[in-house]
């Protein structure tokens, strides 16, 4: 399989270039030339495999001959080895035809860890392989960048530096990042936002002149390609556990960066049943106002309780425009290219008719986060964590109809946010899993540095082993 960019200004690519490209060339996302399909008989066939199993089962057809298949397969065995759920991604009965799909039982407690730990064991591998090193930089709202650290933490071939907002995620997504004790980890606290820290990651992939000769950035991000892939599989797993694919599925999704959406959209491409992709969004609602109202305009960020989601310009989503507009990479390239000059962007009728066809939208402030967490464990005494508690009422209100199976994507652990569940009237901070316990005990380690790209650029080349 061959993989182009949405702007059309690369020549085809494959999986391994990609995986180490990360953002093409020419500023655009990587997306297969062409997408697998399956059929309902052979999804079918699938209900009831582990999910490691699946995993390869969804995710070859994009690998192809790039990772030989026992080899592939032993590299998921080792993704997954050491969530703390026999079921890997659990899923919880919320309501009538109603479903919770955890994704938090990673080494981190947050979703992240699905695409990380994959794409830590395949950097290994591919880099073993080639006798490569290599500088991972990667821009986190809060989540990425400890599940980034902790899949490429044991990887001898790579440095790695993670830019995350100064004090604008929370003590515990701040400290999985930065007490984690090795010398290929450097942890920046940028004095900015998130978008900051996604500008400096963006223009360094562009111009990569100030790392050592032989060195080359590799995407963390979900601008990786491989990230995507990873996610997509519990889009099956989920459906196929609540009757599909003979029958439709909902998907209700906590959204910032597009990314986990984004996979959901794919497995519809490739043949899951999905009758609808809910955009959960907070007050950084871009994606909301953009399927309401056709508004994808730059507003101020706003700091939120439900700080991974803290995202103005949401990257992946150059990947759902380059179909709605029929894969046309001049076209795309023309439309960001006029965002990023004006911070403006309206999508053509035919664009947004398609869009809504799939997706629908709702945005969610503090407040109704708060209640929704409230009122969720006042009646059932499940906890939910700010996203998922997103997630969960943007789904009740944006449901079609009861008859289809909803299912509401559980992105972190609710202790990973103490602020806002005590808001919502937990009396204590709710506990960390018993690896994580003695968290607040072990000592940190991070540089803050001012949002300039000379700055941060002068720290990664100075710190690289």
């Amino acid at each position: 399989m061959k993989f182009i960019s949405t702007r059309g200004g690369v020549a085809p690519q494959t999986f391994e270039q990609v995986v180490l490209t990360g953002m093409a060339p020419d500023g655009g996302l990587f997306v297969p030339e062409s997408l697998p399909g399956f059929g309902a008989d052979e999804m079918a066939s699938w209900a009831g495999l582990p999910y490691t199993e699946l995993a390869f089962r969804v995710m070859s057809p994009f690998v192809g001959d790039s990772v030989p298949g026992p080899e592939l397969k032993r590299i998921i065995e080792a993704s997954y080895r050491d969530f703390r759920h026999r079921a890997i991604a659990p899923l919880v009965l919320s309501g009538h035809n109603e479903w919770i799909l955890e994704l938090f039982h990673g080494p981190t407690l947050a979703f992240k860890d699905f695409a990380l730990q994959f794409l830590g064991h395949l950097l290994d591998h591919i880099l073993e392989k080639r006798g490569q090193k290599v500088v991972v930089m990667g821009a986190t709202s809060g989540d990425t960048g400890s599940a980034a650290i902790e899949g490429c933490r044991r990887c001898q071939n790579i440095d790695i530096f993670i830019l995350h907002p100064h004090n604008r995620v929370s003590e515990v997504q701040r400290r999985q990042m930065t007490t984690v004790a090795a010398d290929n980890i450097h942890n920046i606290a940028l004095e900015g936002n998130f978008d900051d820290c996604q500008n400096l990651v963006k223009a360094s992939f562009a111009d990569q002149s100030f790392l050592p000769e032989g060195r080359q950035l590799v995407a963390v991000n979900s601008i990786n390609w491989a990230r995507i892939m990873a996610q997509i599989v519990y889009y099956f797993w989920a459906a196929l556990a609540v009757g599909g694919p003979h029958r439709p599925v909902s998907f209700s999704v906590p959204t910032g960066n597009f990314g986990d959406i984004f996979a959901g959209y794919l497995a519809h491409r490739m043949g899951l049943p999905v009758r609808q992709l809910i955009i959960a969004t907070n007050a950084n609602d871009i994606l909301h106002r953009c399927i309401s109202t056709n508004d994808h305009s730059r507003h101020q960020l706003i700091h939120s309780l439900s700080p991974s989601m803290d995202i103005m310009v949401s990257s992946n989503f150059e990947r759902l425009l380059f179909d709605l507009y029929g894969r046309d990479g001049a076209a795309i390239a023309a439309l960001m290219d006029d965002f990023r000059a004006t911070g403006q962007l309206k999508l053509e009728p035919g664009a947004l008719a398609g869009a809504r066809a799939l997706f629908d939208s709702y945005r969610v402030d503090d407040a109704g986060t708060v209640a929704r967490i409230r009122d969720e464990y006042q009646a059932s005494e499940y906890l939910l964590d700010p996203h998922t508690a997103i997630g969960v009422e943007a789904g009740r209100r944006c449901r079609s109809d009861s008859a289809t199976p909803l299912v509401c994507l559980a992105t972190a652990h609710p202790a990973k946010f103490p602020d806002a569940v005590k808001k919502a009237g937990y009396p204590s901070d709710p506990p960390l899993p018993h690896h994580m316990a003695d968290l607040f005990q072990r000592q940190e380690r991070f540089s803050v540095l001012a949002d300039d790209i000379g700055t941060v650029q002068g720290f990664i080349a100075a710190n690289i082993s």
